[in-house]
């Protein structure tokens, strides 16, 4: 089985960079400079845009810092070189393009030409680096808009080191529409160094560590923004998959104040996952106390902080992330996540700002090629139960079952017939998955907020590849190259409004209408669409999502 989202990063990993993304990689006439204090950070130009990358947010979280919230960087000294991009945290990277069938894999070819989709850096627990791109010649104080991107990999994996992060092109393009953004990249601890669970963290109060990585980094932009020419209370924070899922997070946390944070949201494919408590992934905890020879001390926590690094990435690379049901997923600390995040809609108090989500139109094809071996009627239903709805029972599935079917042309990819079943329930798995942990959960978000604060929903249905449609992710092919959604991704950056003088009109969300804008292929690239497919499926998951957490 596969990580929900650990395709994502390594598919990214091996071809984003033929989409025309360019590093920098000379200094031209003269070198951009920003005083920060008594120091003096030096980047790179490259046209119309300036970088600044490999910029340290934090103190590196080694030693006995390791496995500790972190400690935000208050002032800097001397000369800063931001012109070769930081570390990438330690990646549980393992490989699963093997599942993939054969014309699935040959269909991505032009995608997959390229084996150097990562800046020419290496991985280090030493990690906690930002990248900043901004327009160039800019007034130090020109108080642009800022959008602060977080990466997704299912919460073990990611960086933004990979070249189609840069932002060069958003900042671009930002030019052109004469609305100036600044662009912001961080990395954040992953898996064992980021997301370890069990009884010992929640009590020494250090869960959920890479989500306060990514808090501090805007605690880091709130402080140091202005000299780059950013405007600190005009922030947006941006992420897809476990990015979105945090930018969710961070909406909710604090009891909805985002303390001078951000002033916006975009959530690409992400929303609130039907988990509880940390204590509940202790058999996690175990496992890697065990593996490094911790289980005899008297205090696991120290002992993992002096264990080498190389011992607990070993262990990482041996739990299994399974779809859907990942050890690392954020959960319940009773501090920054109070409640179960499916159920924050209900009883959580949210930001008070406005923002965008939205899906692809085939959420599920790529992160279900673990189960081909899932053949039969008895074996969907089991496989759900004991892995997407823990402790349910057969008649608890019967609805479902009735709503989706297990005939290949209701299953995704969709509007493909009976091609493309992989297997006699990959398309019914497909669909089921994508509907459980993406829909469902934007749906219950949207009708639960969109009557108290100002929203807009898309739908991505632009992808279209052999075997898997518009897959999950693909949605960023258009968000970054950039493309029509990149200019409603700015306006409302820049203005909080997506639109434009002219063109299609993108409608607020509400759950009456649910007006829709879907990104589509062929002479009508735009429209304004109603978000109802399967609609009685996605409700009927979410209830059952509810009732069997995780």
């Amino acid at each position: 089985m596969i990580a929900l989202f650990h395709f994502i990063f390594l598919f990214l990993l091996h071809s984003w960079s033929v989409l025309g993304a360019d590093v920098p990689t000379s200094l031209v006439s003269s070198t951009p400079s920003v005083r920060l204090g008594p120091a003096t950070v030096l980047g790179t130009r490259n046209g119309s845009v300036e970088s600044f990358v490999g910029i340290p947010y934090a103190e590196p979280p080694v030693g006995d810092l390791r496995l500790r919230l972190p400690q935000l960087i208050e002032s800097y000294n001397g000369t800063l070189n931001a012109t070769t991009y930081g570390h990438p945290c330690l990646q549980q990277a393992l490989n699963t393009l093997a599942e993939f069938p054969t014309e699935v894999l040959k269909a991505l070819e032009p995608l997959l030409a390229s084996s150097s989709g990562m800046a020419n850096v290496t991985e280090s627990e030493d990690c906690l680096y930002l990248n900043i791109f901004r327009p160039a010649n800019m007034s130090p104080y020109a108080k642009l808009p800022v959008l602060f991107w977080i990466y997704g990999g299912s919460f073990t994996d990611g960086s933004n080191a990979l070249l189609f992060y840069n932002g060069s092109a958003i900042v671009e393009r930002s030019i052109e529409l004469n609305k100036p953004v600044i662009f912001v990249a961080l990395n954040y601890r992953l898996h064992v160094f980021g997301f370890l669970g069990g009884k010992e963290v929640k009590e020494a109060g250090v869960a959920n560590l890479g989500l306060h990585d990514q808090r501090t980094a805007l605690r880091w932009v709130n402080k140091f923004i202005v000299p780059f020419g950013g405007d600190p209370s005009k922030v947006t924070i941006w992420g897809e998959s476990a990015g979105s899922i945090s930018v969710y997070l961070h909406l909710y946390a604090n009891q909805g104040n985002p303390e001078g944070l951000f002033r916006a949201g975009i959530m690409n494919s992400g929303f609130g996952v039907s988990i509880g408590d940390i204590t509940e992934v202790q058999d996690t905890y175990d496992f890697v106390v065990d593996q490094v020879g911790c289980s005899n001390a008297s205090d696991t926590l120290t002992c993992l902080r002096r264990a080498t690094a190389d011992s607990l990435l070993a262990v990482a690379k041996t739990i299994p992330t399974p779809s859907g049901n990942n050890p690392f997923l954020p959960r319940v600390d009773g501090s920054l996540i109070k409640t179960s995040p499916l159920q924050l809609p209900f009883n959580g108090e949210i930001a008070d700002v406005p923002f965008i989500t939205g899906d692809v139109k085939d959420e599920g094809t790529i992160l279900v090629f673990g189960e081909l071996n899932i053949t039969t009627d008895e074996e969907f239903a089991n496989y759900v139960s004991q892995n997407w709805f823990p402790g349910s029972t057969p008649a608890d599935l019967t609805t479902i079952l009735q709503l989706y079917p297990s005939d290949p042309a209701a299953g995704s990819p969709f509007d493909t017939g009976d091609a493309n079943a992989f297997s006699p329930q990959y398309k019914r798995l497909a669909v089921v998955f994508g509907d459980w942990f993406f829909y469902g959960p934007r749906r219950l978000l949207l009708d639960e907020v969109s009557p108290k604060r100002t929203v807009y929903n898309f739908l991505s249905a632009r992808g279209n590849f052999t075997g898997i449609g518009d897959f999950h992710a693909s949605d960023l092919l258009i968000a970054f190259a950039p493309g029509d959604m990149t200019d409603y991704f700015i306006r409302f950056v820049h203005d909080l409004d997506p639109n434009g003088p002219s063109g299609v009109q993108w409608p607020q969300y509400n759950s009456s209408a649910r007006l829709t804008l879907q990104f589509n292929n062929g002479d009508v690239p735009l429209i304004v669409t109603v978000d109802d497919e399967r609609l009685a499926g996605t409700e009927e998951l979410t209830s059952l999502a509810l009732r069997f957490p995780l």
